[in-house]
């Protein structure tokens, strides 16, 4: 199977505390000293995959769909990485964004 994201795919994402103070949630993996934002292909494996994952206390969650050329800008400006991953939070691509301008 080829996976296939160009700048206009939609992609699922996590937010933190949505609405005026919202940004997307990366993650640190501390073993490897890499952060990455995890990313899905749709809602279903989003829900599943990001019930899995750490969250702070006292923060609201919530999944949204942004448009792929939007993330990849916001994922340079933070130093990050965008992982690409199933609803079991494996590892299907791993994408380096494009220098900030």
């Amino acid at each position: 199977m080829t996976l296939s994201i160009d700048n206009n795919t939609w992609v699922y994402v996590q937010v933190q505390n949505p609405g005026s103070t919202e940004h997307v949630v990366g993650q640190h993996d501390e073993k490897n000293d890499i952060s990455f934002i995890p990313v899905f292909l749709n809602k279903e494996s989003a829900i599943a995959g990001f019930a899995q994952m750490p969250k702070e206390k006292g923060n609201k969650y919530e999944i949204q769909a942004i448009i792929f050329d939007d993330l990849s800008r916001q994922a340079a400006e933070r130093g990050f990485l965008i992982f690409v991953l199933d609803e079991e939070g494996k590892i299907l691509k791993k994408l380096a964004p494009p220098s900030p301008t």
